[in-house]
């Protein structure tokens, strides 16, 4: 069985994890950690967990974190680099929910997040936890760096037209138009996502710049291996979860012949959490909701140049929590569909 612990187990991402993980076949959760709650019944704080998570959350201290085989954090930027180094040298892999792995070059990360990165030679050995993308690396990783959801969804949904060698679009003037549940903010109190503020209530926020553009853009210049330029728009609906993704890239002359829905049904066909619709579908955030599963949707609008590609993701699952387990089940040589082959809630 394999060891669990997980820092920060009181947020949206900490609770889907816990989800996740309580009806895994191959877990064990050792500890929980809250210094706030210290002492308190998980079920308590989440009665959808009573009968199958007994513990309770426990101080940093009293942790025995480094008893663990691995220890997610769903925690604020910042915590996991401050006690990855510890946990490696006793021998346990880290997962990162938050940002501390996902930016490899920290002059990026220190001008997107507001602080030092403390540990640079640990972030030199992360590994970028997209499975679709990187997932022999994530078999021999120690520290894994989850991606954000919105970058999940745009990397997914761009990455069969700018791996084939030779630019298919214009790589210069992508587009993503993409749109979030409240619950992509976290389980704070803050008067955005306040019900009276968000519900009822549509628009865009951090057009002039959004900390997952530097993320996703590393991601795609790595997948097209060549310089991508992107124009991402974030927007908050009046949801709890779920990601949609309307993404938009032009045909270069020489690819208008191409066939894009047999390209990327090909390209994922072996990816067990990528559904390829049929063309012309248009998938629903609820067809995935509490699931890890991703789908995708293509359209070129009267047979033009302009491809547009629709993703749904649930953005606590597939986004987060999801995405870390099945870096979890391919670090520890698992299949890593295991533990999460949940069907997706309707309505």
């Amino acid at each position: 069985m394999i060891k669990v612990g997980i820092v920060g187990g009181t947020g949206y991402t900490g609770v889907e994890l816990l989800r996740l993980l309580a009806a895994h076949p191959h877990v064990t959760l050792n500890s929980i950690t809250s210094r706030k709650e210290d002492g308190m019944p998980v079920a308590e704080m989440f009665p959808s967990l009573r009968g199958h998570v007994s513990l309770a959350f426990s101080a940093p201290e009293k942790a025995r974190l480094d008893q663990c085989d691995v220890v997610f954090f769903a925690t604020p930027h910042g915590v996991a680099m401050s006690q990855a180094r510890e946990l490696l040298a006793a021998g346990v892999k880290v997962i990162d929910l938050a940002a501390d792995f996902r930016i490899q070059d920290t002059a990026v990360f220190e001008q997107w997040y507001g602080m030092p990165h403390s540990c640079p030679d640990i972030l030199a050995e992360a590994v970028y936890g997209l499975p679709e993308l990187n997932r022999d690396a994530i078999r021999k990783a120690r520290v894994i760096g989850l991606p954000g959801c919105y970058p999940t969804s745009m990397q997914l949904g761009f990455k069969p037209l700018l791996s084939q060698g030779k630019p298919l679009v214009n790589e210069s003037a992508l587009i993503a138009d993409c749109k979030s549940g409240v619950s992509g903010a976290g389980r704070k109190a803050e008067v955005h996502a306040l019900l009276a503020e968000a519900s009822d209530n549509f628009k865009a926020y951090g057009v002039p710049g959004h900390r997952h553009l530097p993320e996703t853009v590393q991601g795609l210049q790595a997948i097209a291996g060549r310089s991508v330029g992107l124009t991402f728009v974030p927007h908050l609906v009046p949801m709890i979860r779920g990601i949609h993704s309307t993404l938009y890239a032009t045909l270069l002359p020489e690819a208008r012949g191409i066939d894009v829905q047999s390209l990327y049904e090909q390209h994922y066909a072996d990816d067990p959490f990528v559904d390829v619709l049929p063309a012309g579908s248009h998938p629903e955030t609820r067809s995935v909701r509490a699931s890890n599963m991703l789908r995708i949707a293509l359209h070129r609008p009267g047979g033009g140049d302009l491809l547009v590609i629709l993703v749904v993701e649930d953005n606590l699952v597939k986004g987060a929590a999801g995405q870390g387990v099945q870096c979890m089940n391919l670090m520890f040589g698992l299949e890593e569909t295991i533990g999460l082959r949940q069907v997706p809630i309707l309505p």
